[in-house]
Order: structure tokens, then C-alpha cells, then sequence
């Protein structure tokens, strides 16, 4: 047996093991690290964040990903080449969080990278009609192995897709295992670049649990604040509280087809852009508004996907005055006008905290459950995704890279 091989075994046959989760969103803010302790699998995981971290992106990288980020064409050659780079980063950023974290290598099982999303095209968005579903993410798993000398689990988003997903969003399968309760029906909205939700009704099956992206998050709110205010985003919501939404663009811009698409369902920036916010301005001629009016409409634009996918999931679901515990994580939970937004406008029955109540800090969600899809991979018998066929067919995700 191939030496690598066999430390997989052994990892998979201790009581617990040592995973650490990685997470680079459509933020582009920077990259994630989870490193997690973690007992069991299925509805048996235990989890415990040993310790978390974002390492930030300079600006220099940045620039680097926004070349091929969410474009229909890019420069092959440019794109190859940064995929190999970007691996190699990452191993270098977690080499140095190691080191600051006293961890030694040979003390981590696996490391389990999402990787960067560069393009995410289901079939609704493309107009080929040959292919189905697709997704891509880069950041090379082989080069992050050889980096750390950690056998690394990359890729996971290909496998749900091969079996009839659209690739997204894969928090189902976390969200289940270590999330679910006996007691209170859950709902787990992470508002990143694209806002998406997990609703987990009490005692509930794999088969009851449903996850869809819902629409934009922060992602037009921080292009904006990108191009015209020269900031990675808006601060607790400053900007935008000093406009005032414009209900004609407001209303254009909720007319978008993917908002009444019926749940599960996954889109990206690809559809929710600075283009779009354009189009929907020339169609209600908005084009005049100031640039916080803007940033007022597009936070209002964000809270109100948020609400209606909820409440149209609780009237849909939920009997009587059911109470569903709403849990957030995500940067837009450190919006101050939004959060206040949606916790406004949702029915009394909602009642809205962070993860953090769960014991997960809501920066650190989505690292953690992509170190629980690695666990998955190593130990779980119970994962399964609903294909196009509406079959249940069990799956495994994640392609594995060896240091050497």
C-alpha cells in the first residue's frame, strides 16, 4: 500500500481528526482558514474550531483573480498560469498561519480547499445547448499539497454536478450533518457575494432539508463601492444609510427571471453584477441617482430577496406560527443597515441571530463545512445528492492531492 494511501486509513480509523477547511468567496476579500477537530460523520459530527483566520488579499492578487473572475472570455494562457500560481499562494498562506498557529504539518490529516470560483454557469444561464451545468474553480490543489506537505481535498463542487447538481451550494450536506436539530426548525442564511439558505425543519431527514442560493448578497453592493468610492465594501452599511432607496430601480431590479425561479436553484455574479444594476437603471431611468441613493436601493435590494425567499419558504412550509430560528453568517452579517433591514421586514415567527449561537463564528461557516465535506469523504457513508433523474444516488466529493 502506497504510504499515502495508508496515512488516509489511518486518518479515517482515528476517534478524531484534524482537518483544516478553506474558503475563498466571490468577496474576493481574501482567504479563509478553518482548522477544525472533528469526531464522527454523518448526523454524529462533532466539531470543534480550533482556530480561524482570514488572510486578507493585497490588492496585487486581487487584480490578479478580477482578470478571469465571472467572464465569459478570458486570456487561456493568463488563466492556466495563475491557476498553478494561486495553488502555490494558498500553501504559502497556510504555511504561515501554521507557523503563527504553533501547528505542525504532520499534525493535520487533510487539508480540504474550495478553492476560487472564477465561473459558475447552471444550465438556465447559458445558451448552450449541448451542455449541461458547469463550474470552475482554480487555485491547484497539487501546488497547495506540495506547498504544506498535506494531502489536500479540492474540487468538490465537479462530483455534485457529475451527478445531476447544479455545484452549488454544497452547505446542504454540512448544514445536515452538523447543524440539524430534534428540537427547532433552523434556517441558515449565509450572506456572501451571493446570499443563499439552508432550511432545516425539526427532526428532519436528508430529504427534508432544502438549499438554494436566493440571489445577491453583497456582490453589487461591493462592486459599486469598488468603482465609485474606491473601498472593498461598505462599511456596516454607512453609505448606503445616507441615500434613499429609489422604488423604481428597486422594483426593476427584482424583476430579474432568477429572483422568481423556484428553490434550489444557484446563480453567481455572472448574473449579479454592475451590468445588471446598469440595465435595470436605463429601464427605470435611474440613471441620475446619486451614488449613496444607489447604494441605499441595492442594501434594500439585498434585505428584500433575503425576506421574500424566507417567507415564501416558512408560508410554504411552516403550519400555524411555527417559530424558525434564523441563523446568519457570512460578511453581510456585519452589515449593520442590512441585517437591521431583514430583521425588520421578517414575520415575528422569525427570530434572527448569528451562527455564532451555534457555536460557529459567522466568518468561519462556510471553511468549516468544507472541512466537514472532507471528513465526509474520508469516513461518511450517509452523503447523497438529488440528480436530475430525482433519484437519490449516494456521492463522494472532493479529488485528492498528495504532497509528493
Amino acid at each position: 500500500m502506497h504510504h499515502h494511501i495508508k496515512r488516509l486509513v489511518e486518518s479515517a480509523e482515528k476517534e478524531s481528526r484534524l482537518i483544516m477547511g478553506l474558503m475563498s468567496g466571490t468577496s474576493l476579500d481574501g482567504l479563509d482558514i478553518a482548522l477544525c477537530n472533528i469526531k464522527g460523520c454523518g448526523t454524529a459530527t462533532e466539531v470543534e474550531v480550533l482556530q480561524f483566520t482570514t488572510c486578507e488579499y493585497p490588492e496585487q492578487v486581487k487584480e490578479k483573480i478580477r482578470r478571469v473572475f465571472a467572464k465569459s472570455q478570458v486570456d487561456l494562457e493568463y488563466l492556466t498560469l495563475l491557476n498553478g500560481w494561486l495553488g502555490t499562494y494558498h500553501g504559502q498562506l497556510i504555511v504561515d498561519t501554521l507557523a503563527r498557529w504553533d501547528v505542525k504539518a504532520q499534525e493535520v490529516d487533510v487539508i480540504a480547499s474550495h478553492g476560487q470560483t472564477i465561473y459558475h454557469c447552471p444550465a438556465h444561464q447559458h445558451e448552450y445547448s449541448e451542455f449541461g451545468n458547469g463550474t470552475l474553480q482554480i487555485a491547484d490543489a497539487d501546488h497547495i499539497a506540495v506547498m504544506t506537505h498535506i494531502t489536500t481535498l479540492s474540487d468538490f463542487r465537479q462530483k455534485h454536478i457529475a451527478a445531476g447538481g447544479e455545484g452549488a451550494p454544497l452547505a446542504h450536506y454540512g448544514d445536515y450533518y452538523y447543524f440539524s436539530s430534534k428540537k427547532e426548525h433552523r434556517l441558515l442564511l449565509n450572506i456572501g457575494g451571493i446570499a443563499n439558505l439552508t432550511y432545516l425543519p425539526k427532526n428532519c431527514s436528508f430529504s427534508d432539508v432544502l438549499c438554494s442560493d436566493i440571489g445577491a448578497g453583497n456582490t453589487i453592493m461591493d462592486a459599486y463601492m469598488q468603482r465609485h468610492f474606491q473601498v472593498d465594501y461598505d462599511q456596516n452599511g454607512d453609505i448606503a444609510n445616507a441615500g434613499k432607496v429609489s422604488e423604481a430601480l428597486l422594483e426593476s431590479l427584482m424583476a430579474v427571471a432568477f429572483i422568481k425561479r423556484d428553490m434550489p436553484k444557484t446563480t453567481g455574479p455572472e448574473v449579479f453584477n454592475l451590468a445588471l444594476l446598469s440595465q435595470a437603471q436605463t429601464d427605470s431611468n435611474t440613471e441620475h441617482l446619486s451614488h449613496n441613493d444607489v447604494m441605499a436601493t441595492l442594501n434594500s435590494f439585498s434585505a428584500k430577496v433575503i425576506v421574500e425567499h424566507i417567507t415564501l419558504l416558512s408560508s410554504c412550509i411552516l403550519t400555524g406560527n411555527e417559530p424558525v430560528n434564523v441563523y446568519v453568517s457570512g460578511g453581510g452579517y456585519h452589515n449593520t443597515l442590512l441585517m437591521a433591514q431583514v430583521e425588520s421586514q421578517l414575520s415575528s415567527s422569525c427570530n434572527v441571530m448569528s451562527s455564532q449561537a451555534l457555536g460557529i463564528n459567522p466568518d468561519a461557516k462556510e471553511a468549516v463545512l468544507f472541512a466537514i465535506l472532507a471528513n465526509e469523504t474520508l469516513v461518511g457513508d450517509s452523503a447523497s445528492v438529488k440528480g436530475e433523474s430525482n433519484q437519490s444516488n449516494p456521492i463522494t466529493m472532493g479529488k485528492i492531492s498528495f504532497p509528493d
